[in-house]
């Protein structure tokens, strides 16, 4: 009968002597100074470090209060950091003189990497239009990646493996934007540069730079060139009609022309809002014109509020 001694393991002096608490410590996530030198920035990162305000704010805290939250990093393989979250904690170590930064090191792939970048920089204030659209792109394609090739049962129209549910449905979890608002976003990723950066400038309005993500890049060329000579931004429908004649093969730099050289007509918008949702907020004794004009005085006080604000 052979012997089973050497399926039997045995356990270091380390494991004899350590306890369940100290094993478990080991495991632990732990908070470590590291170089800004060794730290270097996520490839393609969405979000611009902007030295502004907040950015002074920023600077102020660290110099009194440190690093309060520590950044997320990974392991390169050229060597040093690749920054998760915490490009701008360490923009500010660096304007405060600091040369380290407390960071917590995760061996993650690149996928949850983007996944996690992403996540943390999505809840921020002034967040530009394009920043937002290249951040879902780059998370929507990390949940695809993660997810595999899709099954039979669940094919293309329904994205890749997730229960039933669209990758942009899943994208949507626990985002500031609605699916069919990340989808329009995504879509801005296919204007020209000149285009996506006519919509940050807020020269055009995201709604007809949607449209306008559908013409061809040598179309989309036509309309810079005649926005620049024409001094003027094409409107939704002016967009809209731009895409029916460049799906039918029709636009060129006459209709372009054409289309941009029409008076525009004023956009309507109708906004409606139920007695049930606002009777809750006044006396049972308003009529709806006393709701009406209480809602337009509030309105009116808000307005002069936001322009003192604006002019300090």
């Amino acid at each position: 009968m052979k012997s089973s001694a050497k399926k039997v393991k045995l356990a270091s002096v380390d494991d004899l002597f350590s306890t369940e608490e100290s094993r478990q410590d080991a495991g632990r996530e732990k908070v470590v100074e590291i170089a800004l030198s060794e730290l270097h920035p996520f490839p393609n990162h969405p979000f611009q470090v902007r030295d502004d305000d907040s950015m002074k704010e920023a600077v102020e805290s660290v110099k009194e209060y440190g690093i309060l939250t520590p950044a997320i990093v990974r392991p390169r393989d050229e060597g040093g950091y690749e920054i998760v979250a915490g490009h701008r904690r360490k923009h500010a170590c660096e304007l405060a003189g600091l040369e380290t930064m407390p960071a917590i090191v995760r061996d993650i792939d690149r996928d949850m990497a983007t996944i996690i970048m992403v996540d943390s920089n999505l809840q921020r204030e002034n967040i530009s239009p394009m920043e937002k659209a290249q951040a879902y792109k780059m998370k929507l394609e990390a949940i695809r990646r993660r997810a595999g090739r899709p099954s039979k049962e669940n094919s293309a129209q329904l994205g890749q493996n997730f229960h039933g549910r669209t990758s942009r449905e899943v994208l949507a979890e626990n985002a500031p934007d609605s699916s069919s608002q990340i989808q329009r976003l995504i879509r801005l990723t296919e204007l020209s540069p000149e285009l996506q950066q006519m919509v940050d400038d807020k020269k055009i309005a995201v709604t007809p730079a949607v449209e306008l993500s559908y013409l061809k890049p040598e179309e989309q060329a036509l309309v810079v060139e005649t926005i620049e000579s024409e001094q003027a931004t094409p409107s939704l429908s002016q967009a809209q009609r731009m895409k029916k004649k460049s799906q039918a093969g029709e636009l060129n730099e006459d209709t372009v022309l054409s289309i941009m050289s029409e008076e525009k007509k004023p956009e309507k918008y109708d906004l409606t809002i139920s007695g049930d949702k606002l009777r809750k907020y006044f006396p049972r004794s308003y009529t709806p014109r006393q709701m009406e004009d209480t809602i337009l005085k509030l309105l009116e006080g808000w307005q002069r509020k936001r322009q003192r604000s604006q002019e300090r």
